[in-house]
Order: structure tokens, then C-alpha cells, then sequence
């Protein structure tokens, strides 16, 4: 079954800042969630797809990673100490994590128990509901600073708000993920396994994939760097490099961010906020014509 992006893990060192650095971008952010597993999360939700900015807060709940188990609270652990903040994890949508474990197994690309919990949220309304997710995680030999996952929701209706969102600065949805990779080919069986759509050659250091929501682009590092002006994350194998939104309000936000210095020139008719203003991420806004025009 086809699967489109879910949502991208932002690890951060500390979550009110990042929560601030999103806020003056314009997003509405959500309130501090706590773990079983020793973090805590901040989500910026858009139309079926949200930022999860992650922090650890209690190390000595974190579990050691095992065969056969990951731990979501090691691997963070490990990608701040190596790589530093930014975008450690990429999710895909699930409905069923036995059968899409089996899928990742099949393929070679999982062998891991699926994870299930539950944790409070806190609605708009001020009334706590539960969310509950069951993840299946894949893993590409090649990326050891990449973790993915197919994620499935058990209360939908208790998670998604209308309201969380409505952003300021007009963001209106997801227009996909950029990863990046030294061979981008290499990486396309594992991809195409996660999305269950074709991962396509565009040019040799270039492939996408249009998934049913957002789409994938694997860049190598050189052509990240060229297209959007900033440095690529380094290390082996894949990395999420870049989240891509729709805003009918991109050259507003342009207008002001370039007053505070957060903000890249427009390139192309895109407004890129580079990896020194929001916690090693990079956020590109492209420009969409306003729905009242």
C-alpha cells in the first residue's frame, strides 16, 4: 500500500527554545509531551503531516538498543552526541505494524520488534485525550545516522486539530522532505520499500519520489548545497536534510525574517531558514498563490 510522510523527529537540547525559534517562523506549536522513555515532544502539526521537536530530559530512562529492539531514546541519544540537533528520524504512514513489520522484514530491511504506546495530549479545548501509535522501524545498513519508521495512529480524531493548525505564517501543508546521501541510487530499494512508490532517477545525483503525501527528494550533498544555498548534514549514508511547506505567505515571511537575519536570499521563489536559526534544520518555504485569489 502506498504510504505517504507522517512526520520528521527534530531533535533538539532544548525543546522551548526550539519552540520560540518555530514560533517566530510563524507556526503554532503545541505543548510539551512526555515520553515513557525519558523525552519529550513539541508537535507543529499541518494537514496530515507534523514536526515532532524531541528532547531528552531523563537520560536514565533511556533503554540500551538490543537486537531485534530499538531504542527510539538510544538512537536520539546517540544522534545528538555524533551528529548533533536536527532531523534524526523520518516517518512514514501506517495501518497495520505487524503487517508492514513483515513487509520491512521480507525486504531485509527490518527485523525488529514493532513498538506500541500511548501517552496524554492536550487538546485546544484545554481537555486531556489519550494518543496511542504503533511504529514498525526499518534500517539501511548504509545510514547509521537515519532511522525510519511506518507509523500507525490509534485515536486519530484525539491527535489531529484544526486549529494546531493554523499558522501565522500562512503555511498551508507539506510539500515533502529532502534527504540527502553521497549516492542517491543506493539508497532507492529501501526508500521505495518504505513508500511503496517508485523512486525515480532524475539525474544521477538527483531522485524523487511522489508519495501520497509529499514528496521524497534524495539529493547528494553538492546538489543541496547548490539548490538551497546551505550546507548539507554530513556523515555515511542518508540523512533528512530539509522539510519543504506550501505558504500563499512565503515573501511576507521573507520580508520579515530578512529584517532578524534568519532567513537565506529567496532562491527560485523559495525562502530558505538555514540550520543556525532553527536547532540544525533547514525549513524552505515555497511560495503557493493565496485560495481567495
Amino acid at each position: 500500500m502506498r504510504r505517504g510522510l507522517d512526520h520528521v523527529v527534530h531533535l533538539v537540547r532544548d525543546i522551548d527554545a526550539a519552540g520560540e525559534s518555530y514560533d517566530l517562523l510563524g507556526f503554532t506549536v503545541g505543548a510539551r509531551n512526555a515520553h515513557p522513555w525519558g523525552t519529550e515532544n513539541r508537535i507543529v502539526q499541518l494537514p496530515g503531516f507534523f514536526i515532532e521537536l524531541l528532547q531528552i530530559t531523563d537520560p536514565s530512562k533511556i533503554s540500551a538498543a538490543a537486537p531485534g529492539h530499538v531504542s527510539f531514546g538510544a538512537f536520539n541519544a546517540h544522534f545528538l552526541a555524533t551528529c548533533g540537533e536536527g532531523f534524526s528520524m523520518l516517518a512514514f504512514e501506517g495501518t497495520d505494524a505487524a503487517a508492514e513489520k513483515g513487509i520491512l522484514d521480507q525486504a531485509g530491511f527490518g527485523g525488529f520488534e514493532t513498538v506500541d504506546f500511548s501517552r496524554k495530549a492536550h487538546r485546544p479545548d484545554g481537555l486531556d485525550v489519550e494518543v496511542s501509535f504503533s511504529l514498525a522501524f526499518a534500517n539501511d545498513p548504509a545510514s547509521p545516522d537515519f532511522s525510519a519508521f511506518i507509523c500507525t495512529q490509534h485515536h486519530p480524531e484525539n491527535f489531529w486539530s484544526a486549529d494546531f493548525q493554523r499558522h501565522a505564517n500562512m503555511v498551508s501543508g507539506l510539500k515533502g522532505v529532502v534527504l540527502v546521501a553521497d549516492t542517491p541510487v543506493e539508497h532507492q530499494r529501501f526508500l521505495n520499500t518504505l513508500c511503496d512508490v517508485p523512486v525515480l532517477r532524475a539525474r544521477d545525483d538527483w531522485y524523487v519520489a511522489q508519495t501520497p503525501r509529499g514528496e521524497i527528494d534524495v539529493m547528494s550533498r553538492p546538489l543541496f548545497t547548490e539548490r538551497y544555498g546551505v550546507a548539507a548534514p554530513k556523515g555515511p549514508g542518508l540523512r533528512v536534510a530539509a522539510v519543504r511547506f506550501a505558504s500563499s505567505g512565503a515573501e511576507e515571511l521573507r520580508r520579515a525574517l530578512a529584517a532578524r537575519r534568519m532567513v537565506e536570499e529567496t532562491i527560485a521563489g523559495m525562502v530558505v531558514v538555514p540550520p543556525r536559526v532553527v536547532a540544525g534544520a533547514t525549513l524552505v518555504f515555497e511560495q503557493t498563490e493565496s485560495k481567495s485569489a
